[in-house]
């Protein structure tokens, strides 16, 4: 009988060089954070000296503040850093390092020394380092304000690493690529990278510019392709900027530098919209040079997923990318005058399928199972309209234009605000929910459906993969509205109310509606609209931080939130929208009150003003161009709406029924 292993708990000195193998895995890695500690550092001015790729020496020297005398005894060990003291800290690192492993981890694989000296000392001290442990006081020498951080035998104590590392000229190429992302991405830090006793291979000045930068790098034909420009979203809330050659530039090798939040990271799914983007411009094989720096708020961005922090996730990513895709495309689009061709584009008679079928002509794929989602092709609407005849003539709403009747005189959106961090803990309470809720499968349905046509007023068609469904589109609608309001808290645009509506006349309207049910027995009309306007007008400072909805001390209504770009609330329900904000919201308790506001705000912005004189195309616009794309986007469906999504008929389905005739 075989008997089981006995657990027994590592040496010390075998874990902590087992972590820095993770994090330290060739000379490239180590340079990196050195680089990061320096730039942490402030440091003007930063010097490499590289000997056979690293491997023998890799010495940093910088200007930087220094490291005080008292902590050269703790500065290798592990989780030692005077970046963050608690795990919350992490949400608003503003730092490169914040773990505090990357010294320890050079120290457990190589020879390392460290010289430094602070503003504040006489004199510099030096300090040697082995299995992240002091091995001798720190001996006081000469030496300027700064750091010298010297790695010897690198790998010494992991032979296997060592001789599975490539030629020291590709480590040291790696080592160059390392060092030049940053000195693009820092132009106002002078780099210097040698090897032992050469001329330096680098070099940028201090206080350059990244164009200078990338000249002095990247070369003269890179430099004259640039275009550069920048972004700011205030729905995603990410500002970025950015620089690429133009079409008339390629190289056989992709370029693609991404800074997040200043730290040099890796994205293949930026880097796959990217090369989708030039991917109609170039010829196959060809490639640009993309420099791109991202800012995000840090409390939507984890750095901490990777031992060597080369990749990090962030809120959104999907849809941040599919705004800078479109970012991209917009700023080639008009570069490309200066081209003799515009487009490559398809042979006539060519298409997906014939393309699909010849790089794999093994798989069959059956018609019953082919996905038809040609976004070219016919909408539904143009099978029941007819061109209009107006008094200038013929019009159609094919196109994507707004519809006239959709551009609202009374309804503006103006700028959003200033973006602020929730920190409430019943909104984050009421966030939390609407994530732990989402059904995944639902999720994916409606993020990768295909619009088909609106039914009525309450019910569109829709289709995913080999499916039609018919949803209802007022309950999706009223989900959407309350998850936005949640997840815009304090942070919603506004609709401004031109001219401002008084509340008085505006309530008086709601109470003689059938929809108020008011009977003699409640009391007088005016009176009661005089009460709901005492209401409203306490409670109008929260509705103002909080959801953009402003009340004037005049009692006028001022504004309203703006959830969806492009959407404009109901006019007709908006009286009984605010008799129910006086009568419905529980305004006493914190949780329930932003609660009840949220649903009866999404009740009110889920209702379209449907026209009865025939003319539906500005519905037909909004259910296509504005709802359609936020349930994509946005919505995270809890399971209930499973009940408002009907399966009409199936691609196989419909074979078998047509097999038969």
């Amino acid at each position: 009988m075989i008997e089981p292993g006995v657990i027994k708990k590592l040496d010390e000195v075998v874990v902590n060089r087992i972590a820095a193998g993770e994090i330290i895995q060739r000379p490239a890695n180590a340079l990196k954070e050195l680089l990061e500690n320096s730039l942490d550092a402030k440091s003007s001015h930063i010097q490499v000296t590289i000997k056979s790729g690293g491997l023998k020496l890799l010495e940093i020297q910088d200007n930087g503040t220094g490291i005080r005398k008292d902590d050269l005894s703790i500065v290798c060990e592990r989780f030692t850093t005077s970046k963050l003291s608690k795990f919350e800290d992490l949400t608003e690192i503003a730092t490169f390092g914040f773990r505090g492993e990357a010294l320890a981890s050079i120290s457990h694989v190589a020879h390392l020394s460290i010289q430094t000296k602070t503003a504040s000392e006489r004199c510099g001290y030096k300090a040697t380092y082995s299995d992240g442990k002091l091995l001798a006081p720190p001996k006081p020498c000469a030496g300027n304000q700064g750091t010298i951080i010297t790695i010897e035998d690198l790998f010494y104590t992991m032979p296997q690493r060592r001789q599975a590392l490539k030629s020291p000229a590709e480590e040291f190429q790696k080592i160059s690529d390392v060092l030049a992302k940053y000195a693009v991405h820092n132009p106002q830090v002078g780099f210097v990278l040698r090897k032992q006793g050469e001329q330096p291979t680098l070099k940028t000045q201090a206080r350059s510019s990244r164009a200078e930068n990338i000249r002095a790098i990247y070369g003269a034909a890179v430099a004259k392709e640039l275009m550069n420009f920048s972004h700011k979203d205030d729905m995603f809330k990410f500002e970025l900027e950015c620089q690429l050659t133009q079409v008339n530039y390629a190289a056989k090798k992709s370029t693609l530098l991404l800074f997040i939040n200043h730290r040099l990271v890796e994205s293949p799914a930026l880097k796959a919209a990217v090369d989708a983007v030039y991917a109609t411009y170039l010829p196959r094989g060809q490639h640009p040079f993309v420099y791109m720096s991202l800012m995000l708020p840090p409390q939507n961005l984890d750095v901490n997923v990777h031992p060597t922090k080369h990749e990090v996730h962030f809120l959104y990513q999907e849809e941040i990318v599919e705004r800078i895709k479109q970012q991209m495309e917009a700023k080639l689009l008009g570069s490309n005058s200066t081209r003799s061709f515009y487009k490559q584009l398809k042979l006539p008679g060519s298409s997906e399928l014939e393309v699909t079928q010849t790089q794999d002509k093994t798989q069959r794929i059956y018609e019953k199972e082919m996905i038809r989602t040609d976004s070219t092709e016919q909408k539904l609407d143009k099978f029941f309209k007819t061109l209009e005849k107006s008094d200038s003539g013929l019009s159609s709403s094919s196109g994507n234009e707004t519809p006239v009747a959709a551009q609202d005189e009374s309804f503006r959106l103006t700028a959003a605000r200033k973006s602020k961090e929730v920190r409430l803990t019943s909104v984050l309470n009421m966030q939390q929910r609407v994530e732990r809720q989402c059904h995944v499968p639902l999720r994916t349905i409606l993020k990768q459906l295909v619009y088909v046509g609106c039914v009525d007023e309450r019910r569109a068609l829709f289709q995913h993969e080999t499916r039609l469904y018919m949803c209802n589109t007022f309950a999706l609608s009223e989900e959407l509205f309350y998850q936005r309001l949640v997840y815009e808290f304090q942070n919603c645009a506004e609709i401004s109310v031109v001219p401002p509506l008084p509340l008085q006349q505006l309530l008086l309207i709601a109470l003689d509606s059938r929809a108020a049910g008011w009977v003699p027995e409640d009391g007088d009309k005016t009176e009661l609209a005089a009460n709901a306007v005492c209401i409203l007008q306490e409670k109008a400072p929260i509705m103002r931080e909080y959801f953009a909805l402003r009340i004037s001390e005049q009692g006028c209504l001022e504004s309203l939130p703006a959830l969806l770009a492009q959407h404009i609330p109901s006019h007709a329900q908006l009286p009984i929208y605010l008799l129910r904000l006086a009568t419905e919201v529980d305004w006493e308790q914190e949780a329930q009150c932003f609660e009840t506001f949220c649903r009866e705000t999404a009740r009110y912005y889920a209702q379209l003003d449907w026209q009865d004189n025939g003319d539906m195309r500005c519905q037909h616009w909004y259910m296509e161009h504005v709802l359609f794309p936020g349930f994509k986007k946005f919505l995270l469906p809890p399971a209930r709406l499973k009940q408002h999504l009907y399966e009409l008929t199936s691609l196989p389905t419909l074979y078998k029924v047509f097999e038969r005739c």
